[in-house]
Formats: structure tokens, sequence, C-alpha cells
């Protein structure tokens, strides 16, 4: 078993409040974040979508490569991108998709192999699990020569 640790702290009202996300591991550390973060373009901080998909790509990423090493296929390498879609609906805000752009180098691997390796690790990854409520999650795969 594994667990892992992050802490939020907030100050003030939900438009108007700023927060600071951080990790047990110290790479976020008093993280800002607030509206402008999320629903406005301050770059200034992180927001929880964005640290989501962060997740999600690297969940999948290591599914993929365990999933290529069982198979007798080492990856050479393997890039992802988690765009995380919040959407208004009646109560409030929902994600309602996630798409994983997705594109490795694996030598010896062929393109049926490899779709069904990627598939494998978008179903089976802990955070694909853990995000089973989302309507729609996108797996866009593109195997490299």
């Amino acid at each position: 078993m594994s667990e892992k640790i992050a802490t939020v702290a907030w100050l003030g009202a939900g438009k108007t409040g700023k927060g600071q996300i951080s990790t047990e591991t110290g790479v976020l550390k008093d993280q800002p974040y607030g509206f402008g973060t999320r629903f406005g373009d301050d770059r200034s901080g992180t927001n929880p979508e964005e640290l989501l998909g962060a997740a999600h790509a690297a969940c999948f990423t290591m599914a993929f490569a365990f999933a290529a090493e069982g198979a007798g296929f080492a990856v050479d390498r393997a890039n992802t991108q988690a765009k995380v879609r919040l959407a208004k609906d009646a109560e409030g805000f929902v994600i309602d998709r996630i798409t994983l752009t997705f594109e490795a180098k694996v030598p010896g691997l062929d393109e049926a192999q490899f779709k069904t390796l990627a598939d494998g690790a978008k179903r089976n990854c802990p955070l694909s699990k853990a995000l089973a409520s989302v309507p729609e999650i996108v797996l866009d795969a593109k195997l490299l020569d």
C-alpha cells in the first residue's frame, strides 16, 4: 500500500480568496491557486484540473511502460499530454472530458500491439480507474517510427 499527501490552505471567499497547494515531497510548496488561475488567464499559479491532468498523464504513461515491458518491449520514449475540460452544468461545474494525447517510440512493437497496450494502460492505470465518473476519457495514441 502507498499513501501520498497533498495539503491546501485557503483564505477568503470562493471568487476573491486565494489558496496554496503543497505536497509531501516538496515538489509543490505553497503553490498559489485561486479563481484567476482556474477560470481566468492568471498564469502565476496552478489549478486542480491542471494537476489532475498531470497526474493522469504520468500514471497512464507509466502504466504503458510497464505493459510494454511485460509484453517484452522496451519503451525508447513516450510523451503524454492530458487536456482536462471543466464545463458548466446545472450544479456548478463538472469535468466532462479528458483527452490523453500520447506518442511513443517502442522498437519492434507493431501498430496492433501498440493500440492494445495503450488501450489497456488507459483502462487500467489507477488514475483512470479513479476518474471513472468522467463521462469521456479519449485516447489519441500514435506509434512513432
